[in-house]
């Protein structure tokens, strides 16, 4: 019983969930995680794709698992003026940045990974907690029953 006495023992409780904007934050990241390396994947002049679990129907009926590589589009572009922009999407949707602002110049191509690190640390402090609520509340609002 003397090993266990070398801990520190506390009575903690394991959370259930985490708070939906903690959940938003993290989906957010993650696709901001993914056009990161999609974007160090295209510097080095390889591809990136990760791939995904399905489940599919085979000839006698039978369901298998699988592995597919997924699809991942580019948040950047290059504008008319020659410079790399980057719309930051959620969903299908696309997040407005500031006021009729939809979209980060970065420049060039070189650029875009320090752009996408810094946006993940805006994410993670909460700095665009307000535009996430705001694409999710219209997008969830397009999966409700109209009454007639």
């Amino acid at each position: 019983m003397s090993t266990l006495n070398t801990l520190k023992l506390v009575a903690a409780k394991r959370p259930g969930s985490a708070p939906p904007v903690i959940q938003r934050r993290n989906r957010l990241i993650a696709k901001i995680w993914e056009q990161t390396q999609l974007a160090k994947a295209q510097a080095d002049g390889k591809t990136f794709a990760p791939v995904i679990s399905r489940k599919v129907k085979d000839e006698t009926g039978a369901q298998r698992s699988v592995e597919i590589p997924k699809r991942i589009k580019a948040w950047w572009w290059t504008a008319e003026s020659g410079k790399v922009c980057l719309g930051v999407r959620y969903g299908a949707k696309t997040l407005e940045l500031a006021k009729g602002k939809t979209a980060i110049e970065v420049g060039t191509i070189a650029d875009l990974i320090p752009t996408l690190d810094t946006l993940k640390l805006a994410v993670a402090a909460g700095e665009l907690d307000t535009q996430i609520e705001t694409i999710s509340g219209t997008m969830r609002s397009g999966f409700t029953k109209s009454k007639k």
